[in-house]
């Protein structure tokens, strides 16, 4: 072998750097060993089950997070690492083996355009947006594009200069009003990339203060999308506010529920409004008192009392659309700055119906009215679920007294002089420091309102001027909620505002349950893998087992090295690159028996096997290749990952199946020692087969003819079980503890508590887990709806199961209770995006698969051939998916890792279509005197070895996947299963038969002798 030096140098050095990157772990582990420990000593005695668990859990994080900075290691004294060090540059375990969640994050841009714009209500102008907010629904573009093109199409002969030329940011661009269109769109195209990319930053800098290790933060530039995976979350609600408050702090002045203007808007804009929008909204039952009426000149008659019970519906509708939400605050029980109150089911009704412009026509043009972000307390501070609501006083500018961007520092403390309230301390830049000493001296007395996203979070008395430039901002905050405000303050406010489009919530202990039974079945198929290899080769099956070993090394340590997130589909990438890796050694095994067969000496056999079979090994893995790349440019989160560990693992296992193995052939054959490649009972195992299998493609036709007839009427006729990544909708796998619930109750009450809209219940785990997913509140995109849903939810649950724990439901590691184990949030946009960009990444790939088998054989009829098999493949296993859905024991959902699953059915195929072809192709220019149907009978029967020993082994580790895997990977298992062994089928039957029936001459090349010799001793 040529380049030995150079094969042994990338062999130590890959060697060296594998163990490097892989011995982070013993210090991680190490740090985690001690946290469970600690975690263990802090566990009260008397604590029930539920209670223990989540004090174990608060104890491990609180350990983790204090040796977060600590030095844990040192590498020879040059380097110290702390523990978040140690775990960067570990292997990050994606949410579904480790738990956590994961978002899919969209910028708002028609806000920011809204902005830029001045608010400015041209018709063309909101016309253009509204059309961009449907086209991003349903199409890939960016929204910048999408609005230009909107905008241009019904501009007539108005320009994007006329709208947009008066912003500072315009103008520091030199766009003017005489500025093209052209010229306009590509300084607003420039903006939103900056205000993509800053609001990407700003965002990294919240996660890292949380505390989360190993994030995994990614900016997908061409959609304006930012992917976050946090492992280890089991805080939902706490990240959701980290990932989409704007943190926007500003401090006004307020009106209060004395002032007759206010009152008197209040009574105007509610009969204003009864002429608009009267629809009425769902309210929680609490009784509306005190909405005054007003007499003939307009005046307050304090009198006269509406008294409305808004369980009524008629009664809501008669009280009008404001006060079937909101109750205002008689002033004759005291002044003050709540004017009214709101429950939380009417909260985001009435959030939208005050930013309304109809709303204010009552008011001056200084009032903008807010929702306290806390709820009131009774008497025993438990939550009323009632929320105040305040009216603000705008500067004549329009805007807050003071702004939150005059903030330099915060900080969260604990006010141990007033029952330890959790408070944030912020201090003010100088500018700021002056502003706030005027409007705290002007407002001596009064209440102040301080806003955060448009919530009031406190609105408290000021006593005394405050100068210096420090306060204090108390809300009934958590210390966790003051330690994110402070951290988002000191970050800044996001620049636009972010929306979750896609949200996966996996709770901790289905992770360690997920990688416990993959990692299972993966160490058992690979064990049987290796013993079988051994068995079958003897000698050379021993150095297939250290190529393995080493390719597994190897992949595993890259994967470390490039920051790879692991997952479930990864993890199968890797059982389909062993896969991979073992038929390369047998291609070249099988190579090499026949030289040996046909008498040559063992030292040319081996170097003419592996000669021999360098272009089908190349063939199949780079049209492998061509699909695992397809998937990385398409796929999103863990399918994304799936073709990382493919791509490392094609280079791999053919660094280690071809040069490593080679190395130590030439090794043993240099030192004068032998290898054997066959034992006994293995010698002649499957030789002389001499099958007419081009004779039996009509039967071949019709059976498969008729699979595809069933498949195609089943997918017609029954669809598919469409997963949540399709449909959009929530979903949730709830565990049930101490009970067996029916599938059709569980139903029943869940779809009265999500209101009777679409909701479909599966089992995944017998009577203990059902996966339910809804469309419930899908297009409610305000921060109370996953907390909404999950209440109804909840609510559902509770009426097959009562009692039930509504804390611990909600929380994923609360082992021993009924609870969401995991959940998933799809928006119709990413659903879309996914649904458009899988049916890409399938086609690209047939593409590219048949202009590359076009090149290589020079032959179209391969390339028919092959896209033709894989077209049958795919056919069959969608119908498979189609026709037996709800029949088998699991789930036969259609999501992205079946995606990943058919394009990995589409490699594997392509790749055992290849080899046979590659076959072929010898033989048409070996024996130009046989006939077509010989030639091509004789390339199958010789590479029948191949196939099935390469089938066999590969369903070997795929079927123990499927047995052990857990049900979060069942399905994507079973269609690999599926598509190996129709691949199998059709590589033989469909692709070969389809090349022969379609080939006219088989004499591309004539020899220079015609031969009649027979060919090489069949494998």
């Amino acid at each position: 072998m040529q380049g030995k030096g150079i094969v042994r140098f990338f062999l130590i050095l890959l060697t060296v750097i594998c163990i490097y990157q892989l011995f982070f772990f013993v210090p991680a582990n190490r740090v985690e060993s001690d946290a469970a420990a600690y975690a263990e000593t802090q566990v009260g005695a008397d604590l029930g089950e539920v209670a223990a668990t989540r004090q174990y859990n608060d104890a491990y994080r609180f350990y983790l997070d204090s040796m977060s900075g600590e030095n844990v290691w040192s590498l020879l004294g040059i380097r110290d690492y702390t523990y978040t060090d140690v775990k960067e540059q570990q292997i990050k375990l994606g949410l579904d083996l480790r738990g956590g969640m994961s978002a899919v994050m969209q910028v708002d841009l028609r806000s920011f355009l809204e902005n830029l714009s001045g608010r400015n209500e041209d018709p063309v102008f909101v016309a253009a947006l509204d059309k961009a907010d449907v086209g991003l629904e349903n199409a890939q573009e960016d929204y910048i594009t999408l609005f230009t093109d909107a905008f241009l199409a019904g501009a007539g002969d108005r320009t994007l200069a006329s709208i947009f030329s008066d912003a500072e940011q315009m103008k520091e661009r030199e766009i003017t009003f005489q500025s093209s269109n052209g010229e306009v769109a590509r300084a607003l195209r420039d903006l939103a990339d900056e205000t993509v990319n800053t609001t990407y930053t700003m965002l990294r800098q919240r996660i890292d203060r949380t505390g989360v290790i190993q994030p995994n933060i990614t900016l997908d530039e061409s959609r304006d999308l930012i992917i976050v995976e946090m492992p280890g979350v089991d805080n939902p609600e706490r990240m959701r506010g980290v990932l989409t408050k704007a943190a926007a702090l500003d401090f006004y002045d307020v009106y209060t529920n004395g002032e007759n203007s206010i009152l008197q808007g209040l009574l105007a804009a509610n009969e204003s409004l009864k002429g608009g929008d009267s629809t009425v909204v769902k309210s929680e039952a609490y009784t509306l008192t005190n909405v005054y009426e007003v007499d003939d000149l307009g005046n307050v008659d304090s009198t006269r009392i509406a008294r409305v019970d808004t369980t009524r519906e008629s009664d809501i509708a008669s009280a009008g659309p404001l006060f079937s939400l909101m109750q205002p605050v008689d002033p004759s029980q005291g002044v003050s700055a709540t004017v009214g109150y709101v429950a939380k089911a009417n909260k985001s009704a009435l959030k939208a119906m005050i930013e309304r412009e109809a709303f204010y026509k009552s008011f001056g043009s200084d009032v903008k009215f807010a929702v306290g972000q806390k709820p009131l307390l009774d008497a025993n501070e438990s939550s009323t679920g009632v929320f105040p609501v305040y009216a603000l006083r705008l500067e004549p500018d329009g805007e807050p007294a003071l702004s939150g961007t005059e903030i330099a520092e915060a900080d969260q403390s604990i006010d141990v002089n007033n029952g330890g309230q959790v408070e944030v301390n912020i201090t003010m830049n100088p500018e700021g420091a002056r502003k706030w000493a005027e409007i705290t001296s002007r407002n001596v007395g009064k209440q102040f309102a301080i806003v955060l996203d448009n919530e009031v979070i406190s609105a408290p008395n000021i006593n005394e001027p405050i100068t210096g430039g420090r306060s204090r901002i108390s809300g009934g905050f958590t210390v966790q909620e003051a330690q994110d405000l402070a951290s988002n303050l000191e970050v800044g406010r996001l620049p636009a505002e972010t929306r979750i489009i896609q949200e996966s919530v996996v709770g901790p202990t289905l992770g360690k349950e997920n990688i416990r039974s993959s990692m299972i079945a993966l160490a058992s198929g690979f064990v049987l893998v290796m013993v079988f290899m051994a068995l079958y080769y003897s000698g050379a099956g021993v150095v297939s087992v250290i190529a393995l070993l080493a390719n597994v090394f190897f992949i595993f340590g890259a994967l470390s090295s490039f920051g790879t997130v692991l997952t479930l589909p990864g993890i199968a990438g890797i059982v389909l690159t062993i896969g991979m890796a073992v038929d390369a050694n047998v291609i070249i095994y099988e190579r090499i028996r026949e030289e040996l067969r046909a008498g040559k000496p063992s030292i040319v056999a081996i170097k003419d096997g592996f000669n021999q079979s360098l272009s089908a090994i190349i063939d199949a893995n780079v049209t492998t290749l061509l699909t695992a790349l397809v998937l990385n440019y398409w796929g999103l989160g863990p399918i994304k990952g799936f073709a990382v560990v493919l791509i490392i693992g094609i280079f791999t296992s053919l660094f280690t199946a071809v040069l490593v193995t080679r190395l130590i052939f030439d090794w043993r054959t240099d030192s004068g020692k032998g290898i054997g490649f066959s034992n006994t009972w293995s010698e002649s195992l499957l030789d002389n087969i001499n099958i007419d299998w081009m004779g039996k493609r009509k039967i071949a036709y019709a059976i498969s003819t008729g699979l595809i007839v069933i498949s195609l009427i089943s997918i017609f006729t029954r669809g598919f079980d469409l997963g949540v990544d399709f449909k959009g909708g929530r979903s949730y796998n709830v565990e049930f503890v101490n009970a067996d619930v029916s599938r059709d109750a569980l139903a029943d009450a869940l779809s009265a508590a999500f209101e009777g809209q679409s909701t479909v219940v599966k089992s995944v785990d017998g009577t203990k887990t059902y996966n339910v997913t809804t469309s419930y509140n899908i297009d409610n995109n305000s921060t109370e709806a996953d907390s909404l849903v999950q209440l109804a939810l909840y609510n559902g649950v509770a009426n097959v199961q009562p009692g039930i724990d509504q804390t611990a439901f909600g929380t994923a590691d609360q082992v021993g209770s009924t609870r969401i184990v995991s959940s998933a949030k799809v928006g119709p946009t990413i659903a879309d995006d996914i649904r458009d960009s899988s049916f890409k990444a399938g086609i690209v790939a047939l593409i590219l698969i048949f202009f590359y088998l076009f090149v290589r054989f020079s032959r179209w009829e391969f390339s028919l051939g092959a896209v033709a098999a894989l077209f049958h493949d795919v056919i069959i296993v969608l119908g498979i998916f189609s026709l037996f859905q709800g029949i088998l024991p699991f789930s036969l959902e259609v999501e992205q890792a079946f995606i990943a699953a058919i394009l990995t059915v589409i490699g594997y195929s392509v790749n055992d279509t290849v080899i046979v072809f590659d076959r072929i192709r010898e033989f048409i220019n070996t024996y130009t005197g046989r006939s077509k149907e010989e030639v091509f009978n004789m390339a199958i029967n010789t590479t029948l070895n191949r196939t099935l020993i390469t089938s066999a082994t590969t369903l070997i580790v795929v079927l123990i996947l499927f047995l052990a895997g857990g049900g979060s990977i069942r399905g994507f298992a079973f269609a690999i299963l599926c598509g190996i062994t129709v691949g199998t089928y059709s590589s033989i039957f469909i692709a070969s038969a389809l090349v022969n029936d379609t080939m006219k001459d088989i004499n591309t090349k004539k020899s220079v002798a015609v031969t009649t010799e027979e060919p090489l001793a069949v494998a």
